[in-house]
């Protein structure tokens, strides 16, 4: 176990849940378009954001930290997209167990670790047609996090405004209860038992042996079950030197949110031994907001200081230039993502 369980997660929360932390999306996001369409009225254009989300490739500081993909196009065949995955990972050198995940990530959704050939095939079955996937190493390392940064276009420093500490939640066998009664019996868990019921469906009935610890998400995303933990309090110098360098790399890209895996939190810090899983543009939110302790006034504020920050580095790019995409294309392009992630939520 790395220190993160013994560092983020050390001392018992006052709450085990936050009071929105398991309101549906709909209702918890209802506010959103309203403050979007107040940031818009008063910058002047609906989709500004849009100018910062241009993802590049990363330069050569942020390659040393990227964990190995590859990606592939699936075609309307079954067969010839099996075989387009398996020589992508060989090209690329990859082996078992891999993460797949789409090439868009929103809750993540369509994300899966898979072991072997059967199930990547398997897997491979709910994506559509004609869409880009990600094959990625696993990284075996329990350490997890998600850290949101921004840098104004007329400033020389950026700076990471929000880090969060993902664990992954595991109950301990005792010889004599199944996984479903250990769900039952967990003082947290319990209380998003529909969710790790339907995401360990196939062994609730097992008896768990003694001693033994069964994690009941494997992907850090609070939708599939992780535990989120604000971790303001960890951040540094050093790390916020080290993601500024990477991002600086990215032309374009000057706030979003990195998720990463790391090896322990005092490496984190001082900037060192971590991999990068994903960058996320401008659809990402500073996810320490479903720390369970985190009110929903707080929540709110985050997410309006985040959207206002957004719209005043578009402004800015604006100024220097920049085109936000147009809102037709921003609709289409939205539209196209929410079809095929419901597909992806419906495989799961």
């Amino acid at each position: 176990m790395t220190d993160i369980a013994s560092i983020a997660f050390r001392a018992k929360p006052r709450r085990l849940l936050s009071s929105f932390e398991t309101w549906p999306g709909w209702l918890f996001y209802a506010p959103i378009p309203f403050v979007w369409l107040y940031l818009a009225a008063r910058h002047g254009n609906l989709t500004l954001p849009t100018i910062s989300e241009g993802l590049a490739l990363l330069g050569s500081k942020g390659r040393a930290h990227l964990a190995p993909y590859t990606t592939f196009m699936t075609s309307e065949a079954q067969d010839e997209t099996e075989r387009r995955a398996r020589l992508a990972m060989q090209k690329k050198g990859l082996e078992f167990p891999i993460v797949i995940k789409p090439d868009i990530g929103q809750n993540g959704a369509g994300v899966k670790i898979v072991g072997d050939r059967g199930a990547l095939a398997r897997w491979l079955a709910a994506f559509p047609y004609n869409v880009k996937v990600i094959l990625q190493s696993y990284i075996p390392h329990e350490g997890e996090a998600g850290i949101f940064y921004f840098r104004k276009p007329n400033c020389e420093r950026g700076w990471v405004a929000s880090l969060t500490l993902k664990h992954l939640p595991i109950v301990r066998g005792d010889g004599l209860s199944t996984l479903r009664e250990l769900i039952l019996e967990d003082h947290r868990a319990r209380h998003l038992a529909e969710l790790y019921f339907a995401r360990n469906h196939k062994r609730l009935g097992w008896v768990v042996p003694e001693g033994a610890r069964v994690r009941l998400a494997s992907v850090g995303n609070h939708c599939k079950g992780a535990v989120f933990k604000n971790g303001a309090a960890h951040i540094t110098p050093q790390m916020e030197a080290a993601f500024d360098a990477i991002a600086r790399e990215i032309p374009g890209f000057y706030f979003g949110r990195f998720d990463v895996k790391f090896h322990s939190l005092g490496e984190l810090q001082r900037g060192e031994n971590f991999s990068i899983l994903e960058i996320n543009g401008g659809d990402a939110e500073m996810t320490h907001i479903w720390d369970a302790e985190e009110t929903l006034r707080g929540a709110y504020e985050t997410l309006f200081r985040q959207y206002s920050l957004a719209f005043e580095i578009g402004a800015q790019n604006r100024a220097a230039g920049g085109r936000p995409v147009s809102v037709a294309a921003f609709l289409a392009e939205w539209l196209r993502n929410r079809a095929r992630l419901h597909r992806y939520r419906a495989e799961e």
